[in-house]
């Protein structure tokens, strides 16, 4: 038996609603909540099984929905490593997880990503679409995710985190890196 078989003989199978709420395409609650997301989360891994988080952000609606299943995601300049890119140029495969501040519900989209180069999305009318903004905040190219699995995601680990308590962000509010990372 194999340790996941094992898990879920233990706990159980999972529950009926939670079955039915993954779906193929992006129903009308995923599509409402991606719209007024200004926050996600890409995970992209290689061939080799590198695994890679990466934080996208922007005002509500930076990610288009393109159809019900299709998204758009525009890649803004950062950083300039190119993980997330140099995984997907093995392994087409992505998750987003779109986060709203204050909800303790997300929305995770899996699915396979086509590059759309900057031409194309210009061609598109794409624009960045940011409440900040710097010298590096240009449109480098894009990534155009076909939908797989689409569902909203239960509150619990916000709740287990108490992520969204007032105090604990006014707490962290302007803290340096070097305070926050306990050196």
């Amino acid at each position: 038996m194999s340790r996941i078989d094992a898990l879920r003989s233990e706990l159980g199978g999972a529950s009926p609603a939670a079955v039915k709420k993954v779906k193929d395409h992006l129903d009308e609650y995923v599509q409402g909540y991606i719209r007024h997301a200004p926050f996600a989360v890409l995970s992209t891994c290689n061939d080799r099984g590198d695994c890679d988080a990466s934080p996208r952000g922007g005002r509500p609606g930076f990610v288009a929905i393109v159809n019900d299943r299709t998204l758009l995601l525009p890649d803004i300049g950062g950083n300039r490593l190119f993980q997330s890119y140099q995984n997907l140029e093995a392994n087409p495969r992505a998750a987003l997880l779109f986060m709203i501040p204050g909800s303790d519900v997300t929305a995770r989209v899996n699915g396979r990503v086509t590059l759309v180069d900057r031409a194309d999305l210009q061609a598109r009318g794409v624009a960045p679409s940011l409440y900040w903004s710097d010298a590096n905040s240009h449109i480098v190219q894009g990534l155009l995710l076909a939908v797989d699995e689409a569902y909203l995601h239960c509150p619990r680990s916000f709740q287990f985190a108490d992520l969204w308590n007032p105090r604990t962000i006014a707490t962290n509010r302007g803290r340096s890196l070097k305070d926050l990372a306990g050196s």
